[in-house]
């Protein structure tokens, strides 16, 4: 025997198939010209929302993280991993099966069975236990199950990244909610400032003190600030109904969410810079550099190809003519010995594969780069606007206000007969941009604060053993 896997060897090496001089194109990113900070980013609980100090975001983001479909689905890719882990494995140890036939033949006159068989119908049984175990010479099937490993690693590390983007999206839409509703109070007070100028238009109209025009601009806009008010409602509702899709609900759960009640205030732990171990917190990231990992696996089983198959084969039953004789010590048959697989001319399948598993390794390692990159310039980009938006806070307040003072002494002053109209309108114009102002910047401030704080990681806590120092491309 193991002067036949001598030979066999030998001629294996001998006759296989050249490999191609095919090498990647793309090289990865280098993590240290990204202009990273020294400074690790700030560690955030799991339910990091609860510090807004609002019961029905705690009652609501489990049940969003719970219920929504692109995360069921997410979860539903790692138990495909995990099955394709499992086939490759098995793959890789020696595999048994139990085969029967029994069928009736006309056997051949002019073969090599002998009278009285010959020519005539018979029974013919073949019972077979079979053995075989693909010898991994060169790595193919360890090459297979770490590619399968790492797609795994990478299935999981997006489960964890959808969670981070339905937690992101989540607040976005809460927010947005809280600032509908927001506006719908401010247009209501509109409203309400509104109809106090038409009622005071009207009497100085009556009095003779105004004309007909500012009456009806006084009316257009009442009528203009309730279409605000109906407007800033509809968008309430559309408000919910997209949270109760997050959820994976219907129309059940819109009676449920009533208005927002968070404290914005509330001081989140925020990188100030791009975090030294940025790229280690991201489970996108992480989970690009896994496919990379699996990538560059694919790539060696597929350079294996070009390397013979060597298998151990072995098989013992029964074979016989009659159904009364194939259970006998006559009827044993057995056999063993090595089998090969030698590819010699294949019209370039395997170099094609060998060209396309590379170029698959070329385009992991590009979007790896790409998920690098962009979570550089998502967080840069959210602390720039964290920063912007705390500066216009300020002036907002400021300009605030300015315009409940201006419109105070602008009413005042009208009611008196001492300025007209327009000055008045103007100062209720100004007064309610203020106001509406105001409420904007309070909530973007708050979405970029929550946008900074998941493009950090969130409350992802990466494993121990991270594929950033494993596998690193």
């Amino acid at each position: 025997m193991r002067k036949i896997f001598s030979v066999l060897s030998l001629l294996a090496l001998s006759a296989c198939v050249a490999t191609p001089p095919t090498e990647p194109q793309v090289k990865s990113v280098d993590a240290a010209a990204l202009g990273l900070g020294s400074q690790s980013a700030p560690r955030q609980s799991d339910t990091w929302w609860t510090a807004f100090q609002d019961p029905q975001v705690d009652r609501l983001a489990p049940q969003v993280i719970a219920g929504n479909p692109s995360l069921a689905a997410a979860l539903a890719r790692i138990r495909g991993a995990q099955a394709q882990l499992a086939v490759a494995q098995a793959a890789d140890l020696p595999q048994v099966n139990l085969e029967g036939q029994e069928q009736r033949e006309l056997l051949s006159k002019d073969y090599v069975i002998p009278p009285p068989y010959a020519g005539s119908w018979r029974w013919v049984g073949n019972l077979q236990a079979s053995f075989s175990w693909s010898i991994d010479f060169w790595g193919k099937q360890a090459a297979l199950i770490a590619q399968a490993q790492n797609t795994g690693k990478a299935a999981q590390l997006d489960a964890e990244a959808a969670k981070l983007a339905l937690a992101g999206a989540f607040a976005q839409t809460y927010l947005n909610l809280y600032l509908a509703w927001e506006n719908g109070e401010i247009a209501g007070r509109a409203v309400a400032e509104r109809q106090d100028i038409l009622n005071l238009t009207q009497n100085r109209f009556n009095s003779g003190l105004e004309n007909d025009a500012a009456l009806e601009q006084a009316k257009a806009l009442l009528s203009l600030a309730k279409i605000d008010q109906l407007r800033y409602g509809a968008q309430r509702d559309t408000d919910i109904h997209a949270i109760a899709a997050l959820m994976g609900e219907g129309a059940n759960v819109y009676p449920t969410i009533t208005r927002p009640a968070p404290k914005l205030d509330t001081a989140l732990p925020l990188p100030s810079a791009l975090p030294a171990d940025l790229l280690s917190r991201r489970p996108d990231v992480m989970a690009a550099l896994a496919r990379v990992a699996a990538a560059a696996k694919g790539r060696e089983a597929a350079h294996a190809e070009f390397y013979p198959n060597i298998n151990l084969a072995a098989f013992a039953g029964f074979q016989a003519i009659g159904l009364g004789n194939l259970i006998s010590g006559n009827a044993v048959t057995a056999g063993a010995g090595p089998a090969l697989h030698l590819p010699i001319f294949d019209a370039g399948r395997i170099r094609a594969q060998y060209a396309g598993a590379t170029a698959g390794l070329d385009v992991a390692v590009a979007d790896y780069n790409g998920a690098v990159t962009g979570a550089v310039r998502q967080v840069a980009d959210a602390v720039t606007q964290v920063q912007s938006l705390s500066a216009q806070r300020a002036q907002a307040q400021e300009a605030l206000a300015s315009a409940e003072r201006s419109y105070a002494a602008a009413q005042s002053r009208y009611q008196s007969g001492l300025s007209n109209q327009m000055t008045l309108l103007t100062a209720e114009s100004t007064l309610l941009s203020a106001r509406q102002q105001m409420a904007g910047v309070v909530a973007n401030e708050a979405i970029q604060r929550i946008t900074l704080l998941l493009s950090v990681g969130g409350g992802f806590n990466p494993p121990p053993a991270s594929l950033a120092d494993k596998d690193q491309p």
